[in-house]
Protein backbone atom coordinates (compact mmCIF):
# COMPACT_ATOMS: atom_id res chain seq x y z
CA UNK A 1 0.00 0.00 0.00
CA UNK A 2 1.34 3.48 -0.79
CA UNK A 3 2.29 5.89 1.62
CA UNK A 4 -0.05 9.04 1.57
CA UNK A 5 1.15 12.48 1.93
CA UNK A 6 -0.43 14.56 4.79
CA UNK A 7 -2.32 17.27 4.50
CA UNK A 8 -0.77 20.14 6.39
CA UNK A 9 -2.85 20.09 9.85
CA UNK A 10 -2.33 16.32 10.12
CA UNK A 11 1.14 15.57 10.38
CA UNK A 12 2.29 12.66 12.68
CA UNK A 13 5.72 14.38 13.06
CA UNK A 14 7.47 11.53 14.71
CA UNK A 15 6.11 9.01 12.21
CA UNK A 16 6.85 11.55 8.87
CA UNK A 17 10.20 12.35 9.94
CA UNK A 18 11.45 8.64 10.45
CA UNK A 19 9.93 7.64 7.26
CA UNK A 20 11.26 10.65 5.27
CA UNK A 21 14.79 9.85 6.68
CA UNK A 22 14.29 6.06 6.04
CA UNK A 23 13.24 6.34 2.25
CA UNK A 24 15.94 9.43 1.94
CA UNK A 25 13.80 11.95 1.35
CA UNK A 26 15.83 14.72 3.12
CA UNK A 27 17.31 17.69 2.71
CA UNK A 28 20.04 19.44 4.94
CA UNK A 29 19.86 23.52 5.05
CA UNK A 30 23.46 25.02 4.80
CA UNK A 31 22.92 26.67 8.46
CA UNK A 32 22.14 22.79 9.69
CA UNK A 33 25.26 21.45 8.43
CA UNK A 34 27.09 24.34 9.49
CA UNK A 35 25.58 23.59 12.84
CA UNK A 36 26.28 20.32 12.40
CA UNK A 37 29.83 21.07 11.89
CA UNK A 38 30.81 23.40 14.25
CA UNK A 39 28.50 21.97 17.50
CA UNK A 40 29.90 23.17 20.88
CA UNK A 41 30.12 19.77 22.49
CA UNK A 42 31.80 18.35 19.05
CA UNK A 43 30.23 18.11 15.86
CA UNK A 44 26.91 16.26 14.65
CA UNK A 45 27.39 13.33 11.85
CA UNK A 46 24.78 12.55 9.07
CA UNK A 47 24.60 9.26 11.00
CA UNK A 48 23.54 10.44 14.87
CA UNK A 49 20.83 12.69 13.03
CA UNK A 50 19.37 9.71 11.29
CA UNK A 51 19.73 7.78 14.25
CA UNK A 52 18.19 10.21 16.39
CA UNK A 53 15.18 10.48 13.98
CA UNK A 54 14.21 7.12 14.18
CA UNK A 55 12.64 7.11 17.88
CA UNK A 56 12.01 11.47 18.27
CA UNK A 57 9.40 12.78 20.01
CA UNK A 58 8.40 16.29 19.41
CA UNK A 59 9.33 18.85 21.81
CA UNK A 60 7.35 22.09 20.00
CA UNK A 61 5.58 22.51 16.83
CA UNK A 62 5.43 25.80 14.67
CA UNK A 63 2.05 25.07 12.30
CA UNK A 64 2.14 28.58 11.49
CA UNK A 65 5.95 28.50 10.09
CA UNK A 66 6.14 29.56 6.20
CA UNK A 67 6.78 28.65 3.34
CA UNK A 68 6.17 25.04 5.68
CA UNK A 69 5.47 23.73 9.36
CA UNK A 70 8.36 22.73 11.45
CA UNK A 71 8.44 21.04 14.56
CA UNK A 72 11.23 20.80 17.23
CA UNK A 73 12.06 17.30 17.93
CA UNK A 74 14.33 15.37 20.51
CA UNK A 75 15.81 12.16 19.84
CA UNK A 76 18.85 9.75 21.12
CA UNK A 77 21.53 8.64 19.17
CA UNK A 78 22.96 5.44 19.05
CA UNK A 79 25.56 6.38 21.69
CA UNK A 80 23.06 8.08 23.87
CA UNK A 81 23.81 11.48 22.64
CA UNK A 82 20.95 13.56 22.59
CA UNK A 83 20.27 15.70 19.55
CA UNK A 84 17.65 18.17 18.66
CA UNK A 85 16.24 18.42 15.21
CA UNK A 86 14.41 21.19 14.04
CA UNK A 87 12.82 20.64 10.99
CA UNK A 88 9.85 21.21 8.12
CA UNK A 89 7.76 19.04 6.11
CA UNK A 90 7.12 19.74 2.25
CA UNK A 91 3.66 18.20 1.70
CA UNK A 92 4.33 18.48 -2.02
CA UNK A 93 7.36 17.08 -2.37
CA UNK A 94 7.08 14.85 0.57
CA UNK A 95 10.39 15.47 2.08
CA UNK A 96 12.06 16.78 5.27
CA UNK A 97 14.10 19.78 5.20
CA UNK A 98 16.40 19.86 8.13
CA UNK A 99 16.61 23.77 9.01
CA UNK A 100 18.85 23.16 12.27
CA UNK A 101 20.65 20.26 14.37
CA UNK A 102 22.67 21.20 17.60
CA UNK A 103 23.12 19.03 21.16
CA UNK A 104 21.29 20.96 23.37
CA UNK A 105 22.49 22.59 26.48
CA UNK A 106 21.96 21.47 29.82
CA UNK A 107 22.00 24.71 31.01
CA UNK A 108 19.24 25.73 29.26
CA UNK A 109 16.96 22.73 28.96
CA UNK A 110 15.87 20.45 31.17
CA UNK A 111 16.78 17.33 32.23
CA UNK A 112 15.10 15.18 29.50
CA UNK A 113 16.01 18.44 27.41
CA UNK A 114 12.04 18.66 26.49
CA UNK A 115 11.35 21.70 28.36
CA UNK A 116 13.47 25.54 28.45
CA UNK A 117 14.58 26.74 31.65
CA UNK A 118 13.56 29.40 32.76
Amino acid sequence: MPKTREARSEINWPETIARCFEEERVVYSRHARMEMRHEEFGAIRDQEVYEATQTCEVVETYPEDQPYPSVLVIGMSANQRPVHVVCAYDNEEDCIIVITVYQPDPGRWDQAFRRRRE
